[in-house]
């Protein structure tokens, strides 16, 4: 029988909060993250997108400033929220060499690596830092992890766009699962408020152009919204085999009970919008979980906020819970943080784990309309969760019809 993994450390650096407690009392309040940019080139550019969300505590306030200048922003991230999820669990002693790293992103260093540029075409190659690759790697966050926390049996980077965070746990359960770990610090970072990704992402219409109200910005669900809201920022949970947490008396957040990780196939940005991947995606968590449709009380949804991107997803939870899926409680907290990339999915895994530790749903912001082709019952207010066994689930889609699903089930 697969070893039973469990979550016992949490760390968060979000739009909504430099730590996971004020992270989460956010979350349940429902506070907005998004605001207008203040930075010189946006006007420089000209960009049509002018708000993101970035992280709410600075880097530069957590880290020592030689750790901040050796690392890109979304390395920064990652270490500061591995830190905090290595505090919360406990751990005074490992094996190290029976601790591993999965930490994922989207885009990697990429203001290291346009920086870069600038210098190298204004001043020279001899400008250029000599830590340059090491920090725009892509693998650079999941690296300074591992060398932060030594994490000797494995350092792995998965990068699946918006679906990376997620893959992520979905590699730590397979290492514990495989007896290859006995302990994974998982999760994801991304650092991409730059004038090239806003710009990208604005020319293929993925922005949300609310301009004069980035807080009201990132509305799924709404028959109103326009797009989604760039963040920033990471999330970390530390993954053990059960034995290894409870010979050590340690404290449990609940079970990762199973995973799941599919592709579309069908176009490189755009979902299947019948859900067919993410339907595979939902059923298979759920059968690696051994659960059925009917356990499951809360799913913390994809849910970007663009026109395209939500109605497949209750397409797909309808097909994989069938009518239970109107008993569901469904947070959308991409209103709030807006979207991570490949953070997003690690940070929506420590609210999941929370709302099932503290059987409280955190709150969807901006919905005023609801799209009646999407009638999920959506949590615009904090809402408690029933008593006894249950289960969540959160959901992550990505560019390149990556589809990738956990499930946490109370401890």
């Amino acid at each position: 029988m697969a070893r039973k993994v469990v979550i016992t450390g949490l760390g968060a650096t979000t739009p909504i909060g430099g730590d996971v407690p004020t992270m989460w009392r956010n979350a349940l309040k429902g506070v907005s993250g998004a605001h207008t940019l203040t930075d010189d080139w946006v006007a420089k550019y000209e960009l049509p997108v002018t708000f993101a969300a970035r992280v709410s505590n600075p880097a530069s306030e957590v880290l020592t400033r030689v750790e901040a200048k050796r690392l890109d922003p979304s390395s920064q991230f990652a270490v500061i929220a591995a830190r905090e999820a290595w505090a919360d669990s406990g751990i005074s002693e490992v094996d190290h060499d029976r601790f591993a790293v999965a930490f994922a992103t989207g885009i990697g260093g990429v203001w290291t690596l346009l920086d870069a540029w600038d210098t190298l075409r204004e001043k020279g190659p001899r400008r250029v830092l000599p830590m340059t690759v090491p920090m725009l790697m892509p693998n650079g966050a999941a690296a300074a992890v591992s060398l932060d926390l030594g994490a000797r049996a494995g350092a792995h980077t998965p990068v699946s766009a918006c679906a990376s965070g997620t893959e992520a746990m979905h590699q730590g359960l397979d290492l514990i699962r495989s007896g290859k770990a006995d302990v994974v610090m998982v999760g994801g970072a991304e650092a991409a408020i730059h004038p090239l990704p806003m710009a990208a992402f604005a020319s293929m219409q993925a922005l949300s152009r609310r301009n004069d109200d980035p807080e009201h910005a990132s509305r799924p669900y709404d028959i109103d919204r326009d797009g989604f809201v760039m963040g920033e920022g990471a999330g970390a949970l530390v993954l053990e085999a059960e034995e290894h947490a409870l010979a050590r008396g340690a404290r449990i957040y609940g079970e990762l009970a199973g995973t799941s990780v599919t592709a579309d196939a069908y176009h490189i940005t755009a979902p299947d919008p019948e859900g067919l991947g993410a339907t595979r995606a939902l059923k298979a968590a759920l059968f690696d979980a051994r659960a059925q449709g009917t356990d499951v009380v809360h799913v913390n949804a994809h849910a970007t906020s663009t026109p395209v991107g939500d109605k497949p997803e209750y397409t797909a939870l309808k097909a994989a819970l069938g009518d239970h899926v109107d008993n569901v409680a469904v947070s959308a907290t991409k209103s709030q943080t807006g979207h991570l990339l490949g953070a997003s999915g690690a940070v929506e895994a420590v609210m999941t784990v929370l709302a099932v530790h503290e059987r409280k749903a955190p709150v969807t912001i901006n919905l005023e309309n609801q799209d009646p082709e999407i009638p999920l019952d959506v949590v615009t207010s904090a809402r408690e969760l029933p008593a006894g066994d249950i289960v969540a689930l959160s959901n992550s889609f990505g560019f390149g019809g990556h589809n990738a699903v956990i499930v946490v089930r109370s401890y």
